[in-house]
């Protein structure tokens, strides 16, 4: 009864969101998708600072008659991004393929027989004629299993996008986070950067490639009717969630 009290509850929330979807999808007939508003993402819900190891703070020291600092990394400042606010132009270059085949045959079978003779078997006879004495009992098993997979996997993106510094940790490394929103027609297209760099690794004209960045999400999609056509329909999707075959 249980069960089926969360199941009814679960098919009901499922229902009440298709439906607010349906009627906004219905409300932006004839209309470009919107547009996401540019805000600060440290304040949009369900955002978290980044906590990562650090070493022991270490302080500056000025020696006597110097020009530099112990902890400084140049003589002359440059525009590099190094201050939470700045943006650095991030190279997402993803060029992955990935093609593993695996097959695996097992087979077993037994068998096994058992008879009586003699005074014993005689008895038995009379009992079953049917059955041989020299084969009473007898059991035989098999089993058999074969299996196949593969993966054939091939992705490629090649882009800029600008980050925003958001974060910077207490080793001085940068926490970034980017976002670009891109409208043709009625399909948008979302690009979204984000990771910890360092800042050695930014290069002069402040920009870094996106495989020196550790920690690092990158996400490339769509919205829009295009999108919308390929997605399964919502019954489709809770058919698919609920049902065990």
């Amino acid at each position: 009864m249980n069960r089926f009290f969360k199941l009814a509850t679960g098919l009901l929330l499922v229902t009440s969101l298709a439906a607010c979807a349906t009627s906004d999808r219905l409300a932006r007939i004839g209309q470009e998708p919107p547009l996401t508003p540019i805000t600060d993402p440290t304040v949009q819900a369900g955002y978290r600072p980044v906590t990562m190891p650090m070493p022991a703070a270490e302080p500056a020291r000025y020696q006597p008659n110097s020009l530099f600092r112990s902890d400084a990394t140049g003589f002359f400042p440059d525009q590099r991004a190094r201050r939470i606010g700045d943006i650095l132009t991030v190279n997402v270059t993803i060029d992955d393929s990935a093609r593993i085949g695996n097959q695996t045959t097992s087979t077993r079978s037994s068998s096994n027989d058992m008879g009586v003779g003699g005074v014993l078997g005689s008895v038995f006879n009379s009992v079953a004629p049917e059955v041989e004495a020299d084969a009473a009992i007898g059991t035989t098993s098999g089993v058999s299993n074969t299996g196949n997979g593969s993966v054939n996997r091939s992705e490629r993106i090649t882009t800029q996008v600008a980050a925003v510094v958001t974060q910077i940790l207490p080793n001085g490394n940068l926490v970034i986070e980017g976002r670009q929103e891109v409208r043709v027609n009625f399909e948008v297209r979302d690009l979204i950067v984000a990771g910890i760099v360092r800042p050695e690794d930014i290069a002069s004209n402040n920009t870094i490639d996106s495989s020196k960045i550790a920690e690092a999400r990158i996400a490339y999609g769509g919205r829009g009717q295009i999108t919308d056509v390929q997605q399964p329909r919502y019954g489709q999707q809770v058919l698919d969630a609920i049902l065990p075959f």
